[in-house]
């Protein structure tokens, strides 16, 4: 009985003592809180009925242990008055809380007289254990320490598998036969990343992501016969001179935020996103999107999501926000004919957005102007081809907004955005070139559906289409897109998302006469966290 009641107590001991032992061992006795370990330091049942033996679990002022201690304590040979502050006063010390005091003695190191090596003696097994207790945090600490890149940086990965199909739908002139020959087929396509997020104050972040992916043969990386709209969010693979390259890990961002005081703040990156640059985005949808174009907030040629060297400066304070960015998708070359920084062949975007958010609500109004050359995030094929190929700007305008509940239930969080857009054609301009365009999108998403964890998502909308053409032409480029997914988490790191999508014009005005295509996606989205 015996036995085992030590054995619990010393088992408690050592986890109350795990805030004592991270000390170093030379750590004074006033630097040692005996609080910690107070609680588990009761008096341990006695060895027999009216028997004390010579093993004590407490200390008394009149045991000999007590008072060669307080003459140690008194003398300051175990630190300043913290430890005597610890120690007069009381009825009673453990045996523990006595070994603690002794190693700080012990650590001070002077003249070892017979009462401090009796003490040590008789306290041994206490001493023991500390020391131990001490030793295996120490020889932990230094392997964590050696695994570390900095003091702040944090590693994180995520792996994604998409495996999925198209089916073509349709009649007439290019219908939905030839469609299916060249893109109806099964794949099965990877994204990886690798994030770096380093910060020296706790306020800086060096941000760096590796990247790779095998999309670019794909519908779901935005090849086939009706454009980029079946682009998924997360569908990414190397460009390379001439074309792309596959299963490469490349450097995707590369940026650094600082703050500057009074609530301003500072991004620079050598590739960054206008996501990355913005100081909010403002639908929820956005981070559980399917598809690219719903990740866009209704707008995706106000948040084109134009990618290069850019820069931006952020303003908070209570909620509110304001911040101006720029981004060259050709800023790292050095022929201002075919790319630079502020130059006419940069393919840049500059961006002013003000917005409000807090708990449940977020609000954004952007204005962007987009140089020739700049593609939405997702239009029909008539917009996407009038914006690569102009060599004048486009003013876009975005208005986007959330909300969700603060708890999960039958309501679902909302996300709604729209997009109006103004192309500016240099004389002499074709009669049918793009001088007007608009978009929206509606989004649903249902946390804990079904089951705690899981989550349930919905959203349609139209991309960017046409709505005025030069020379006075009527538009016919509308069209309706729609996502429906299920996100089962299968655990904290692990998930699968079923989903369906249905684009039922995403040719727009380049549809053939006569002709009707649409395209339904069935895929299942699998995401590793580590």
């Amino acid at each position: 009985m015996f036995a085992s009641a030590l054995s619990h107590r010393v088992h408690a001991c050592l986890a109350a003592l795990s805030s004592l032992a991270v000390l170093p061992v030379a750590a004074g006795a006033a630097e040692l809180d005996l609080a910690a370990i107070r609680h588990y330091s009761q008096p341990l049942p006695a060895m027999a009925a009216g028997g004390t033996g010579s093993f004590n679990s407490v200390l008394r002022p009149g045991d000999w242990t007590w008072q060669v201690l307080a003459s140690l304590v008194e003398s300051g040979a175990c630190g300043g008055g913290g430890a005597a502050a610890s120690f007069e006063g009381r009825s009673a010390i453990s045996r523990f809380e006595a070994a603690a005091l002794l190693q700080g003695c012990l650590a001070r190191g002077g003249d070892a007289s017979d009462g401090l090596r009796r003490l040590q003696t008789a306290l041994a097994s206490e001493l023991a254990l500390l020391r131990g207790r001490v030793e295996g945090l120490e020889a932990r600490a230094g392997r964590l320490q050696a695994l570390s890149f900095a003091p702040t940086t944090q590693l994180s990965g995520q792996a994604i598998t998409v495996v999925g199909a198209n089916r073509f739908t349709g009649n007439g002139p290019g219908g939905s036969s030839m469609a299916n020959a060249d893109s109806g087929g099964l794949s099965v396509n990877y994204n990886l990343e690798l994030a770096l997020n380093t910060s020296w104050s706790g306020k800086d972040l060096l941000f760096l992501n590796l990247r790779a992916g095998n999309f670019a043969g794909s519908p779901f990386g935005g090849l086939g016969n009706t454009g980029i709209l079946s682009t998924l969010a997360i569908a990414f693979q190397q460009i390379c001179e001439p074309g792309f390259c596959n299963d490469v890990l490349a450097i995707d961002r590369l940026l650094y935020r600082w703050p500057l005081g009074g609530g301003f703040q500072a991004v620079l990156g050598a590739r960054a996103g206008q996501e990355d640059l913005l100081p909010l985005w403002p639908t929820v949808y956005a981070s559980s999107g399917i598809l690219n174009v719903f990740t866009a907030n209704g707008a995706p040629e106000a948040w084109a999501m134009n990618k290069g060297p850019g820069g931006a400066l952020w303003w908070k304070s209570g909620g509110f926000s304001l911040g101006a960015a720029y981004v060259s998708a050709l800023g790292d070359a050095g022929d201002p004919s075919q790319g630079g920084i502020g130059t006419g062949g940069s393919q840049a975007s500059g961006s002013v957005q003000i917005g409000y958010s807090d708990q449940s609500l977020n609000l954004a109004a952007i204005w962007s102007r987009l140089q020739g050359g700049v593609a939405s995030a997702g239009g029909t094929t008539f917009t996407l081809t009038q914006q690569l190929l102009s060599t004048a700007p486009t003013d876009a305008y975005g208005i986007a907004g959330s909300w969700q509940p603060l708890r999960s239930g039958w309501l679902p969080a909302l996300s709604l955005g729209w997009g109006y857009n103004v192309s500016h054609n240099e004389p002499p301009v074709a009669p049918g070139s793009l001088s007007r365009s608009q978009s929206w999108m509606v989004g649903l998403q249902w946390a804990d559906a079904f089951r705690p964890g899981n989550s349930l998502g919905m959203a349609v909308g139209q991309p960017v289409f046409a709505t005025a053409l030069s020379g006075g032409t009527s538009p016919d480029d509308g069209g309706v897109i729609m996502e429906g997914w299920y996100r089962l988490q299968l655990s904290d790191a692990i998930s699968v998302a079923p989903t369906l999508f249905w684009l039922s014009r995403p040719l727009g005005m380049l549809t053939p006469a006569g002709g009707i295509l649409g395209q339904l996606g069935a895929l299942i989205q699998t995401n590793i966290n580590f």
